[in-house]
Protein backbone atom coordinates (compact mmCIF):
# COMPACT_ATOMS: atom_id res chain seq x y z
CA UNK A 1 0.00 0.00 0.00
CA UNK A 2 1.30 3.44 -0.85
CA UNK A 3 2.09 5.54 2.18
CA UNK A 4 1.59 9.27 2.18
CA UNK A 5 1.64 12.07 4.76
CA UNK A 6 -1.75 13.32 5.89
CA UNK A 7 -1.35 16.62 7.76
CA UNK A 8 -3.98 17.83 10.22
CA UNK A 9 -4.92 20.81 8.10
CA UNK A 10 -4.10 20.97 4.44
CA UNK A 11 -4.42 24.19 2.49
CA UNK A 12 -5.02 23.26 -1.11
CA UNK A 13 -3.30 25.64 -3.46
CA UNK A 14 -5.39 27.44 -6.04
CA UNK A 15 -5.00 26.17 -9.59
CA UNK A 16 -2.89 28.47 -11.71
CA UNK A 17 -5.00 30.41 -14.19
CA UNK A 18 -4.23 29.90 -17.85
CA UNK A 19 -3.58 33.13 -19.71
CA UNK A 20 -5.68 33.40 -22.86
CA UNK A 21 -4.74 35.80 -25.62
CA UNK A 22 -7.47 37.69 -27.42
CA UNK A 23 -8.14 36.45 -30.95
CA UNK A 24 -8.08 38.82 -33.92
CA UNK A 25 -11.68 38.75 -35.11
CA UNK A 26 -10.77 39.90 -38.62
CA UNK A 27 -8.24 37.09 -39.06
CA UNK A 28 -10.24 34.36 -37.38
CA UNK A 29 -11.59 31.74 -39.79
CA UNK A 30 -15.36 31.59 -40.01
CA UNK A 31 -16.78 28.21 -38.99
CA UNK A 32 -20.27 26.90 -38.67
CA UNK A 33 -21.72 27.13 -35.15
CA UNK A 34 -21.21 23.97 -33.14
CA UNK A 35 -24.20 22.15 -31.75
CA UNK A 36 -24.34 22.15 -27.97
CA UNK A 37 -24.34 18.64 -26.60
CA UNK A 38 -26.16 18.51 -23.28
CA UNK A 39 -24.58 16.28 -20.65
CA UNK A 40 -26.75 13.30 -19.73
CA UNK A 41 -28.52 13.46 -16.39
CA UNK A 42 -26.85 11.52 -13.63
CA UNK A 43 -28.64 8.95 -11.49
CA UNK A 44 -27.08 7.36 -8.44
CA UNK A 45 -28.24 4.25 -6.62
CA UNK A 46 -27.27 3.64 -2.99
CA UNK A 47 -26.37 0.00 -2.27
CA UNK A 48 -26.27 -0.96 1.43
CA UNK A 49 -23.66 -3.33 2.81
CA UNK A 50 -25.95 -4.60 5.57
CA UNK A 51 -29.35 -4.23 3.98
CA UNK A 52 -31.58 -6.99 2.72
CA UNK A 53 -29.50 -7.76 -0.39
CA UNK A 54 -25.93 -7.75 1.04
CA UNK A 55 -24.40 -7.90 -2.42
CA UNK A 56 -20.81 -7.79 -1.19
CA UNK A 57 -21.51 -10.71 1.15
CA UNK A 58 -23.12 -12.67 -1.70
CA UNK A 59 -21.18 -11.93 -4.93
CA UNK A 60 -23.56 -14.15 -6.91
CA UNK A 61 -26.10 -11.34 -6.48
CA UNK A 62 -23.94 -8.78 -8.31
CA UNK A 63 -25.43 -9.52 -11.77
CA UNK A 64 -28.93 -8.78 -10.51
CA UNK A 65 -27.72 -5.49 -9.02
CA UNK A 66 -26.19 -4.48 -12.35
CA UNK A 67 -29.28 -5.52 -14.26
CA UNK A 68 -31.56 -3.60 -11.89
CA UNK A 69 -29.35 -0.50 -11.98
CA UNK A 70 -29.49 -0.44 -15.77
CA UNK A 71 -33.26 -0.87 -15.72
CA UNK A 72 -33.53 2.10 -13.36
CA UNK A 73 -31.42 4.28 -15.62
CA UNK A 74 -28.61 4.53 -13.08
CA UNK A 75 -25.25 5.94 -14.09
CA UNK A 76 -23.49 5.56 -10.72
CA UNK A 77 -23.52 3.07 -7.87
CA UNK A 78 -22.78 4.20 -4.30
CA UNK A 79 -21.69 0.88 -2.82
CA UNK A 80 -21.34 0.91 0.96
CA UNK A 81 -17.95 -0.53 1.88
CA UNK A 82 -17.30 0.97 5.33
CA UNK A 83 -19.83 1.06 8.15
CA UNK A 84 -19.44 0.97 11.91
CA UNK A 85 -15.65 0.84 11.59
CA UNK A 86 -15.93 -2.41 9.58
CA UNK A 87 -14.67 -2.79 6.01
CA UNK A 88 -16.06 -4.74 3.08
CA UNK A 89 -12.73 -4.20 1.32
CA UNK A 90 -9.09 -5.15 1.83
CA UNK A 91 -8.06 -2.93 4.75
CA UNK A 92 -5.51 -2.81 7.53
CA UNK A 93 -6.83 0.42 9.06
CA UNK A 94 -10.38 -0.87 9.66
CA UNK A 95 -11.91 -4.13 10.85
CA UNK A 96 -11.89 -6.09 7.58
CA UNK A 97 -13.62 -9.19 9.00
CA UNK A 98 -16.53 -8.90 6.51
CA UNK A 99 -14.10 -8.77 3.59
CA UNK A 100 -12.01 -11.66 4.87
CA UNK A 101 -15.09 -13.85 5.40
CA UNK A 102 -16.25 -13.48 1.80
CA UNK A 103 -12.72 -13.91 0.46
CA UNK A 104 -12.37 -17.17 2.40
CA UNK A 105 -15.75 -18.44 1.23
CA UNK A 106 -15.47 -17.52 -2.45
CA UNK A 107 -11.77 -17.09 -3.17
CA UNK A 108 -12.34 -13.73 -4.81
CA UNK A 109 -12.61 -10.07 -3.81
CA UNK A 110 -16.30 -9.10 -4.23
CA UNK A 111 -15.57 -5.39 -4.62
CA UNK A 112 -13.19 -6.06 -7.51
CA UNK A 113 -15.82 -8.27 -9.12
CA UNK A 114 -18.54 -5.66 -8.65
CA UNK A 115 -16.43 -2.87 -10.14
CA UNK A 116 -15.54 -5.00 -13.17
CA UNK A 117 -19.15 -5.99 -13.86
CA UNK A 118 -20.38 -2.43 -13.34
CA UNK A 119 -17.81 -0.98 -15.72
CA UNK A 120 -18.74 -3.56 -18.35
CA UNK A 121 -22.29 -2.17 -18.09
CA UNK A 122 -21.09 1.48 -18.27
CA UNK A 123 -21.83 2.11 -14.59
CA UNK A 124 -19.45 3.99 -12.33
CA UNK A 125 -18.75 2.76 -8.78
CA UNK A 126 -18.13 4.93 -5.72
CA UNK A 127 -17.05 3.48 -2.38
CA UNK A 128 -19.68 4.71 0.09
CA UNK A 129 -18.20 5.23 3.57
CA UNK A 130 -19.82 6.26 6.87
CA UNK A 131 -17.22 8.70 8.15
CA UNK A 132 -18.02 9.91 11.67
CA UNK A 133 -20.75 7.46 12.72
CA UNK A 134 -19.62 4.09 14.02
CA UNK A 135 -23.20 2.84 14.36
CA UNK A 136 -23.34 0.86 17.62
CA UNK A 137 -19.75 -0.38 17.47
CA UNK A 138 -18.16 0.83 20.71
CA UNK A 139 -15.12 -1.38 20.05
CA UNK A 140 -14.24 -0.18 16.54
CA UNK A 141 -10.47 -0.20 15.82
CA UNK A 142 -10.35 3.59 15.63
CA UNK A 143 -11.77 3.84 19.18
CA UNK A 144 -9.46 1.14 20.51
CA UNK A 145 -6.43 2.82 18.97
CA UNK A 146 -7.22 6.48 19.73
CA UNK A 147 -9.10 6.01 23.00
CA UNK A 148 -12.28 7.55 24.39
CA UNK A 149 -11.10 11.02 23.46
CA UNK A 150 -11.90 10.22 19.84
CA UNK A 151 -15.61 9.92 20.64
CA UNK A 152 -17.86 12.97 20.70
CA UNK A 153 -18.77 14.72 23.96
CA UNK A 154 -21.85 16.87 24.55
CA UNK A 155 -22.07 20.41 25.90
CA UNK A 156 -22.29 19.13 29.49
CA UNK A 157 -19.17 16.98 29.27
CA UNK A 158 -20.88 13.61 28.70
CA UNK A 159 -19.45 11.18 26.15
CA UNK A 160 -21.97 9.43 23.91
CA UNK A 161 -20.20 6.24 25.00
CA UNK A 162 -21.94 6.76 28.35
CA UNK A 163 -25.36 7.48 26.87
CA UNK A 164 -27.88 4.69 27.60
CA UNK A 165 -28.59 2.94 24.28
CA UNK A 166 -26.54 5.73 22.68
CA UNK A 167 -29.42 8.18 23.16
CA UNK A 168 -29.77 11.26 25.37
CA UNK A 169 -29.94 10.36 29.09
CA UNK A 170 -32.65 11.45 31.51
CA UNK A 171 -33.79 14.01 32.46
CA UNK A 172 -32.68 15.67 29.19
CA UNK A 173 -34.33 12.90 27.22
CA UNK A 174 -37.70 14.47 27.99
CA UNK A 175 -36.71 17.46 25.85
CA UNK A 176 -34.09 16.15 23.41
CA UNK A 177 -33.42 13.00 21.40
CA UNK A 178 -30.56 11.88 19.20
CA UNK A 179 -31.72 11.96 15.60
CA UNK A 180 -29.32 9.10 14.83
CA UNK A 181 -28.22 7.24 17.99
CA UNK A 182 -24.68 6.00 17.39
CA UNK A 183 -21.08 6.12 18.54
CA UNK A 184 -19.98 9.38 16.93
CA UNK A 185 -16.39 10.44 16.33
CA UNK A 186 -15.23 13.98 17.04
CA UNK A 187 -13.68 15.42 13.84
CA UNK A 188 -11.48 17.75 15.92
CA UNK A 189 -10.15 15.09 18.30
CA UNK A 190 -6.45 14.22 17.86
CA UNK A 191 -5.88 11.56 15.24
CA UNK A 192 -9.45 11.21 13.94
CA UNK A 193 -9.02 13.05 10.65
CA UNK A 194 -5.72 11.34 9.93
CA UNK A 195 -7.09 7.87 10.66
CA UNK A 196 -10.15 8.33 8.46
CA UNK A 197 -8.01 9.74 5.66
CA UNK A 198 -5.67 6.77 5.96
CA UNK A 199 -8.61 4.35 5.78
CA UNK A 200 -10.23 5.95 2.75
CA UNK A 201 -6.90 6.54 1.04
CA UNK A 202 -6.18 2.84 1.53
CA UNK A 203 -9.50 2.02 -0.16
CA UNK A 204 -8.55 4.01 -3.26
CA UNK A 205 -4.98 2.74 -3.28
CA UNK A 206 -6.05 -0.90 -3.24
CA UNK A 207 -8.91 -0.49 -5.73
CA UNK A 208 -7.47 1.71 -8.49
CA UNK A 209 -10.47 1.07 -10.75
CA UNK A 210 -12.83 2.71 -8.23
CA UNK A 211 -14.42 5.85 -9.68
CA UNK A 212 -15.05 7.71 -6.45
CA UNK A 213 -15.35 7.87 -2.68
CA UNK A 214 -18.75 8.89 -1.31
CA UNK A 215 -18.76 10.36 2.22
CA UNK A 216 -21.72 9.89 4.52
CA UNK A 217 -22.23 11.01 8.13
CA UNK A 218 -19.71 13.76 7.52
CA UNK A 219 -21.20 16.00 10.20
CA UNK A 220 -21.81 16.46 13.91
CA UNK A 221 -24.68 14.45 15.46
CA UNK A 222 -28.21 15.65 14.84
CA UNK A 223 -30.44 16.25 17.84
CA UNK A 224 -34.17 16.85 17.99
CA UNK A 225 -35.09 19.66 18.41
CA UNK A 226 -32.37 21.37 16.39
CA UNK A 227 -29.97 23.82 18.01
CA UNK A 228 -29.07 26.81 15.82
CA UNK A 229 -25.57 27.18 17.23
CA UNK A 230 -24.14 27.32 20.74
CA UNK A 231 -24.61 31.05 21.24
CA UNK A 232 -28.22 30.67 22.43
CA UNK A 233 -27.31 28.37 25.31
CA UNK A 234 -30.30 26.11 24.70
CA UNK A 235 -30.69 22.53 23.62
CA UNK A 236 -27.87 20.07 23.12
CA UNK A 237 -24.91 20.05 20.78
CA UNK A 238 -21.57 18.25 20.52
CA UNK A 239 -17.82 18.53 20.14
CA UNK A 240 -16.90 19.55 23.70
CA UNK A 241 -14.28 16.91 24.49
CA UNK A 242 -11.45 17.98 26.78
CA UNK A 243 -8.72 17.53 24.16
CA UNK A 244 -10.86 19.28 21.53
CA UNK A 245 -11.49 22.29 23.78
CA UNK A 246 -7.79 22.42 24.63
CA UNK A 247 -6.97 22.50 20.94
CA UNK A 248 -9.45 25.34 20.39
CA UNK A 249 -7.77 27.36 23.12
CA UNK A 250 -4.31 26.62 21.73
CA UNK A 251 -5.27 27.70 18.20
CA UNK A 252 -7.41 30.74 19.07
CA UNK A 253 -6.29 31.82 22.55
CA UNK A 254 -9.94 31.68 23.60
CA UNK A 255 -11.96 29.56 25.99
CA UNK A 256 -14.99 28.03 24.33
CA UNK A 257 -18.45 27.69 25.84
CA UNK A 258 -19.26 24.77 28.09
CA UNK A 259 -22.38 23.95 30.11
CA UNK A 260 -24.30 27.18 30.67
CA UNK A 261 -21.40 29.38 29.59
CA UNK A 262 -21.77 31.23 26.26
CA UNK A 263 -18.20 32.50 26.09
CA UNK A 264 -16.86 32.99 22.56
CA UNK A 265 -19.78 30.96 21.20
CA UNK A 266 -19.73 32.35 17.65
CA UNK A 267 -16.00 31.77 17.30
CA UNK A 268 -16.45 28.26 18.73
CA UNK A 269 -19.17 27.43 16.22
CA UNK A 270 -17.03 28.73 13.35
CA UNK A 271 -14.07 26.68 14.58
CA UNK A 272 -16.04 23.44 14.86
CA UNK A 273 -17.44 24.02 11.37
CA UNK A 274 -13.89 24.51 10.13
CA UNK A 275 -12.88 21.15 11.62
CA UNK A 276 -15.37 19.34 9.41
CA UNK A 277 -14.19 21.27 6.39
CA UNK A 278 -10.60 20.39 7.30
CA UNK A 279 -11.60 16.72 7.54
CA UNK A 280 -13.06 16.80 4.04
CA UNK A 281 -9.92 18.54 2.83
CA UNK A 282 -7.70 15.94 4.49
CA UNK A 283 -9.66 13.04 3.04
CA UNK A 284 -9.56 14.63 -0.40
CA UNK A 285 -5.78 14.95 -0.20
CA UNK A 286 -5.46 11.31 0.81
CA UNK A 287 -7.70 9.84 -1.89
CA UNK A 288 -6.27 12.09 -4.60
CA UNK A 289 -2.75 11.12 -3.52
CA UNK A 290 -3.71 7.50 -4.13
CA UNK A 291 -5.49 8.25 -7.42
CA UNK A 292 -5.59 11.78 -8.89
CA UNK A 293 -8.65 10.91 -10.99
CA UNK A 294 -10.92 9.61 -8.23
CA UNK A 295 -13.96 11.74 -7.43
CA UNK A 296 -14.99 12.77 -3.92
CA UNK A 297 -18.66 13.28 -3.18
CA UNK A 298 -20.86 13.40 -0.09
CA UNK A 299 -24.40 12.66 1.00
CA UNK A 300 -25.43 15.85 2.82
CA UNK A 301 -28.43 17.33 4.59
CA UNK A 302 -30.88 18.92 2.17
CA UNK A 303 -31.65 21.74 4.62
CA UNK A 304 -28.40 23.55 3.92
CA UNK A 305 -28.88 26.33 6.49
CA UNK A 306 -29.71 23.82 9.21
CA UNK A 307 -26.71 21.72 8.18
CA UNK A 308 -24.51 24.81 8.49
CA UNK A 309 -25.86 26.00 11.86
CA UNK A 310 -26.69 22.77 13.66
CA UNK A 311 -24.43 20.11 12.17
CA UNK A 312 -21.29 22.06 11.23
CA UNK A 313 -21.77 20.80 7.68
CA UNK A 314 -21.00 23.67 5.27
CA UNK A 315 -21.44 21.59 2.13
CA UNK A 316 -22.11 24.60 -0.09
CA UNK A 317 -18.63 25.85 0.78
CA UNK A 318 -17.21 22.39 0.05
CA UNK A 319 -18.59 22.66 -3.47
CA UNK A 320 -17.56 26.28 -3.93
CA UNK A 321 -14.00 25.50 -2.82
CA UNK A 322 -13.87 22.35 -5.00
CA UNK A 323 -13.36 20.06 -2.03
CA UNK A 324 -16.22 17.94 -3.39
CA UNK A 325 -16.76 17.01 -7.00
CA UNK A 326 -20.49 16.79 -6.34
CA UNK A 327 -22.92 16.67 -3.42
CA UNK A 328 -26.10 14.67 -2.92
CA UNK A 329 -28.52 16.45 -0.55
CA UNK A 330 -30.83 13.83 0.95
CA UNK A 331 -34.26 15.31 0.25
CA UNK A 332 -36.17 12.44 1.81
CA UNK A 333 -39.73 13.66 2.28
CA UNK A 334 -43.37 12.74 1.78
CA UNK A 335 -44.15 16.39 1.07
CA UNK A 336 -43.90 17.06 -2.65
CA UNK A 337 -44.17 20.81 -2.21
CA UNK A 338 -41.19 20.87 0.15
CA UNK A 339 -39.25 18.77 -2.36
CA UNK A 340 -40.07 21.21 -5.14
CA UNK A 341 -38.99 24.19 -3.03
CA UNK A 342 -35.67 22.52 -2.30
CA UNK A 343 -35.09 21.34 -5.87
CA UNK A 344 -35.76 24.80 -7.29
CA UNK A 345 -33.39 26.33 -4.75
CA UNK A 346 -30.61 23.90 -5.64
CA UNK A 347 -31.13 24.57 -9.35
CA UNK A 348 -30.45 28.28 -8.79
CA UNK A 349 -27.18 27.83 -6.90
CA UNK A 350 -23.88 28.61 -8.70
CA UNK A 351 -22.88 24.96 -8.17
CA UNK A 352 -26.18 23.53 -9.46
CA UNK A 353 -24.41 21.42 -12.07
CA UNK A 354 -22.75 19.45 -9.24
CA UNK A 355 -25.80 18.79 -7.09
CA UNK A 356 -27.72 15.52 -7.40
CA UNK A 357 -30.89 15.27 -5.34
CA UNK A 358 -31.26 12.22 -3.12
CA UNK A 359 -34.79 10.79 -3.16
CA UNK A 360 -36.29 8.55 -0.47
CA UNK A 361 -37.93 6.11 -2.85
CA UNK A 362 -38.28 3.57 -0.02
CA UNK A 363 -41.02 5.82 1.40
CA UNK A 364 -43.29 4.87 -1.48
CA UNK A 365 -43.04 1.08 -1.53
CA UNK A 366 -46.81 0.93 -1.03
CA UNK A 367 -47.54 3.78 -3.43
CA UNK A 368 -44.93 3.54 -6.20
CA UNK A 369 -46.52 6.19 -8.42
CA UNK A 370 -45.61 8.79 -5.81
CA UNK A 371 -41.94 7.99 -6.36
CA UNK A 372 -42.42 8.85 -10.05
CA UNK A 373 -44.04 12.15 -9.09
CA UNK A 374 -40.97 13.08 -7.06
CA UNK A 375 -38.62 12.13 -9.90
CA UNK A 376 -40.66 14.37 -12.22
CA UNK A 377 -40.40 17.21 -9.68
CA UNK A 378 -36.61 17.17 -9.51
CA UNK A 379 -36.27 16.71 -13.28
CA UNK A 380 -38.69 19.58 -13.86
CA UNK A 381 -36.66 21.82 -11.56
CA UNK A 382 -33.63 21.24 -13.80
CA UNK A 383 -31.51 19.22 -11.38
CA UNK A 384 -28.22 17.83 -12.65
CA UNK A 385 -29.13 14.39 -11.36
CA UNK A 386 -30.76 12.39 -8.62
CA UNK A 387 -29.98 9.37 -6.49
CA UNK A 388 -32.38 6.70 -5.27
CA UNK A 389 -32.36 5.30 -1.75
CA UNK A 390 -32.02 2.46 -1.94
CA UNK A 391 -31.32 -0.57 -4.14
CA UNK A 392 -32.36 -2.83 -1.27
CA UNK A 393 -35.80 -1.26 -0.83
CA UNK A 394 -36.40 -1.31 -4.58
CA UNK A 395 -35.29 -4.92 -4.93
CA UNK A 396 -37.61 -5.84 -2.04
CA UNK A 397 -40.64 -4.25 -3.73
CA UNK A 398 -41.56 -5.65 -7.18
CA UNK A 399 -44.21 -2.93 -7.58
CA UNK A 400 -41.71 -0.16 -6.83
CA UNK A 401 -39.18 -1.68 -9.21
CA UNK A 402 -41.78 -1.95 -11.97
CA UNK A 403 -42.79 1.68 -11.52
CA UNK A 404 -39.23 3.00 -11.48
CA UNK A 405 -37.99 1.10 -14.52
CA UNK A 406 -37.15 3.35 -17.43
CA UNK A 407 -40.32 4.41 -19.13
CA UNK A 408 -40.17 3.81 -22.89
CA UNK A 409 -39.99 6.81 -25.16
CA UNK A 410 -43.33 6.93 -27.04
CA UNK A 411 -41.38 7.38 -30.26
CA UNK A 412 -39.69 4.03 -29.71
CA UNK A 413 -43.04 2.19 -29.82
CA UNK A 414 -42.36 0.31 -26.60
CA UNK A 415 -38.72 -0.64 -27.17
CA UNK A 416 -36.57 -0.81 -24.06
CA UNK A 417 -33.41 1.22 -23.72
CA UNK A 418 -30.22 -0.46 -24.99
CA UNK A 419 -28.79 -2.88 -22.47
CA UNK A 420 -31.89 -2.82 -20.27
CA UNK A 421 -33.59 -6.17 -19.74
CA UNK A 422 -37.15 -6.73 -18.65
CA UNK A 423 -36.18 -8.11 -15.20
CA UNK A 424 -39.32 -10.25 -15.39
Amino acid sequence: MARFPVPQLICLGALAALACGEADDAAAPQTAPQAVVEAPRARGLWVLCQGSQRVLDHPDRIPHLIETARALGATDLFVQVYRGGRAWFDSTAADAAPYRAVLAATGSDPLIDLIAQAHAANLRVHGWVNALSLSTNRDAPIVRDLGRQAVIVDRFGRSVLDYPNLDVPQPDRKLARMGTPAVWLDPAAPGVAERLALTFGELVDRYPELDGVHLDYIRYPDVLPFVPGSRFGVGLDFGYGETTRARFKLETGLVGPIGDSLGNANRWDDWRRDQLTALVETVRFAVRSANPDVELSAAVWSWADRAYLSLGQDWRRWLEDDLLDFAVPMAYTLDDRVLRYQAENFANLPTADRIWIGLGTWLFARNPERALVQIDIVEGAGSAGDSLFSYDSIADSPALLAALRLRPDPASEGETAPGVSSLE
